[in-house]
């Protein structure tokens, strides 16, 4: 049996998130964004561990929170939760799940279904009855993945500009929360 299981990331879990980020989104966004666009190098996941170290020893509101998942003593994924800022969501109801990601290595091991579940415990104890995440539309794998765990398109969607000025078309999954 593996030795797997999420708990809350600390500081010291900062330059194993950093790294793991920055070669998920060299996945994620190939072909949607410009190479140039993907931070990579030294100085790049330098600069990524020292945000990710800086996020995690203080946050600006108590229920925003980073789990990770672990496979032994290494960090084969991670996401964030807290309080949705979207206009048309209710920051004491709606909850975010935000960059659910696994090692490109290490998908179909069970880490995402971990992470999931665990983000939405994390949600419900901080007593939001409704999470939403946002999906790149493009991105099949993800989307499938949370619509076959119960989560659903809610109609909204939105398309960010990647610094080339090249659109980012994201669209808005929920699922409730309440028992």
């Amino acid at each position: 049996m593996a030795d797997v299981s999420v708990r809350v990331a600390w500081a010291d879990d900062a330059p194993a998130i950093a790294a793991l980020q920055l070669r998920a989104w060299q996945q994620r966004y190939a072909g949607l964004l410009a190479e140039s666009e993907l931070p990579s190098g030294p100085e790049a996941l330098a600069a990524a561990t020292e945000a990710w170290r800086a996020s995690l020893v203080k946050t600006s509101d108590a229920r925003q929170r980073v789990l990770v998942a672990l496979e032994h003593a290494d960090v084969v994924g991670f996401v964030m939760t807290g309080p949705a800022t979207d206009p048309d969501c209710d920051p004491v109801r709606d909850g975010v799940v935000e960059e659910l990601t696994v090692d490109p290595d290490r998908v179909r091991q069970g880490h995402g279904s971990r992470l999931l579940q665990a983000a939405a415990d994390t949600l419900v104890a901080d007593r939001f009855t409704r999470a939403i995440c946002w999906v790149p539309s493009t991105d099949d794998a993800q989307r499938t993945f949370l619509t076959e765990a119960g989560w659903a398109p809610d109609g909204a969607h939105r398309t960010l500009e990647a610094p080339s000025g090249a659109p980012l078309k994201e669209l808005r999954l929920h699922a409730s929360l309440e028992a």
